[in-house]
């Protein structure tokens, strides 16, 4: 089975629950892909830096924390910093924004999803991990409607399920993934 094809941007948001599964997934990608890797995960604001570095040490990608204007380029995973929102300038480009919370959330997977499918439209892949609030749901709608894959994590295997089970029951989904089948799903994008 094809998963998805043509894919130029994956976004992963995820919030409480979704750490372990990110740390499963950097473990098991395999590189060497035509497309980069954007993580939004909510943090409290006066989070360390320390989620990189963590992640870094699993994976054979390079991990970035990114800050306003990072270039963005294939075969590398970025990760939105703690009290901004992640925007896309065009396909080049993060820019970092300080406007209002949205669902008590800073940055806003969201803002964050909507703003990638602006920009990458059908070639976005948008996955949406474990989590206690609704951020994440219209976002998912928006790459939908703009003709983005969606990808929703099995409530049933979510450590906090609320934020995919809104999802799942709100959103014409591609593929509900499990955190075992997550990085196998990634490593065949763009494969044939």
């Amino acid at each position: 089975m094809k998963y998805s094809e043509n894919i130029e941007l994956v976004m992963i948001g995820g919030s409480a629950g979704s750490l372990q599964v990110i740390l499963d997934l950097v473990k098991r990608l395999d590189g060497e892909f035509d497309f980069s890797i954007v993580l939004v995960v909510h943090r409290k604001a006066q989070s360390t830096s320390i989620l990189p570095t963590l992640l870094q040490q699993f994976s054979i990608l390079d991990v970035i924390e990114a800050e306003d204007k990072t270039e963005i380029m294939n075969n590398r995973i970025y990760i939105a910093p703690a009290d901004y929102h992640l925007l896309f300038d065009d396909k080049k480009n993060i820019s970092l924004d300080r406007s209002e919370k949205l669902h008590f959330s800073r940055p806003s997977i969201d803002i964050s999803f909507g703003s990638a499918s602006d920009v990458y439209g059908d070639r976005l892949l948008a996955v949406l991990l474990s989590g206690a609030n609704s951020d994440g749901v219209d976002g998912l709608t928006y790459v939908k409607k703009n003709g983005g894959r969606v990808w929703i994590q099995n409530p049933e295997t979510a450590e906090v399920d609320y934020m995919p089970r809104q999802a799942a029951d709100k959103v014409k989904y591609d593929l509900l993934i499990t955190p075992q089948n997550l990085p196998e799903f990634i490593n065949q994008l763009n494969k044939n």
